[in-house]
């Protein structure tokens, strides 16, 4: 059996201290597993943005453990999870987050120049993603030239540069009309199939989340099936 890319296990957080403490997540637990899509349609305000920060490690749990293509990630030192997350989780959110004086493929090749690259390797790679999503003509505009889903894709693309056994998309197709919302879908999940790379995608989109493997949701600080949530006589 593989390695899962993702394990939540029994994931708290919490702010605050003392009388005034807000517990977010409460025990939390979800697995997914290489080539899966997985939909996390949560109403805002219940910890959603909570829970995707901390499997992206960019906050650490009050308690629980996160396990990252089978490695622990929860205890690791600041360098180590800045190493992790660079090398194994892709983030997409609503807005694109392009670097405006770029362009589409300098977007592209500045994390795999960070992740130590020859600009060679970085180019040929962007030109490879920028032909995958197609979008190779777009290749020398700057975000500002692009249409919302010329941005949207070569964030996607930007994320999946260097390879990582995980993808992490908060509302990625948010900011987009119904039809371009498709389409951003579309490249995404053809992305995820092709390389094989697990995703826990955020979104209002029932559409878009039907067509996923599996849709989850966050109740009372817990992961629970949304598809059982929705339709309890189900099974």
């Amino acid at each position: 059996m593989a390695t899962p890319a993702l394990e939540l296990k029994s994931i708290e957080r919490e702010y605050g201290q003392g009388d005034s403490v807000l517990k977010v997540l409460r025990g939390a637990s979800m697995t997914i597993n290489p080539g899966e899509m997985v939909a996390l349609v949560a109403p805002s305000g219940t910890g959603k943005s909570t829970l995707l920060q901390i499997a992206g490690l960019l906050e650490k749990p009050t308690a629980g453990e996160v396990f990252i293509a089978g490695r622990a990630a929860t205890s690791l030192d600041d360098a180590a999870r800045t190493a992790l997350r660079r090398n194994d989780i892709g983030f997409v959110y609503q807005f694109h987050h392009l670097l405006p004086e770029f362009s589409a493929r300098e977007n592209i090749m500045l994390p795999q120049l960070i992740a130590g690259l020859t600009p060679a390797e970085a180019r040929e790679r962007a030109e490879q993603m920028l032909d995958y999503l197609k979008i190779a003509h777009r290749g020398e505009h700057r975000p500002a030239e692009l249409s919302g889903g010329e941005q949207q894709r070569v964030a996607i693309a930007r994320a999946v540069a260097n390879a990582p056994s995980l993808l992490l998309a908060d509302e990625p197709t948010g900011n987009l009309d119904p039809e371009t919302a498709g389409y951003v879908f579309e490249a995404l999940e053809a992305l995820v199939r092709q390389s094989g790379l697990a995703a826990l995608i955020a979104t209002h989109n029932l559409h878009l989340a039907a067509r996923m493997d599996r849709r989850v949701t966050l109740s009372d600080g817990h992961v629970v099936d949304a598809d059982a949530v929705s339709n309890p006589a189900a099974g």
